[in-house]
């Protein structure tokens, strides 16, 4: 998905370069507010692009998900103030 996801974001940013060059190297010749109208469009670009570049996919890993590491895991468990079932707290307290 990450791969998939960088692809869309160059080729966004691609497309965004591209129509600046277009506009001000071949449209502004015809007409110039046609071309400021496509640099107008293309300052959207980037924004969407990095949205898409950074939207999380259904199997990507989340900043809240487990590490691994049981005892840093329980740590920041303790600190959100949750637990997971039937889990006994680090310090020897009941759940």
């Amino acid at each position: 998905m990450y791969a998939r996801r960088r692809h869309l974001y160059f080729a966004m940013m691609g497309v965004c370069i591209g129509m600046f060059v277009l506009a001000w190297a071949v449209v502004r010749l015809w007409s110039v507010p046609a071309a400021v109208g496509m640099c107008l469009f293309a300052m959207v670009i980037p924004p969407v692009a990095a949205i898409v570049a950074n939207r999380r996919g259904p199997e990507d890993r989340w900043w809240d998900d487990p590490s691994g590491d049981q005892k840093s895991d329980e740590w920041w468990d303790e600190l959100d103030g949750k637990r997971r079932p039937g889990q006994r707290d680090p310090w020897g307290r009941d759940p």
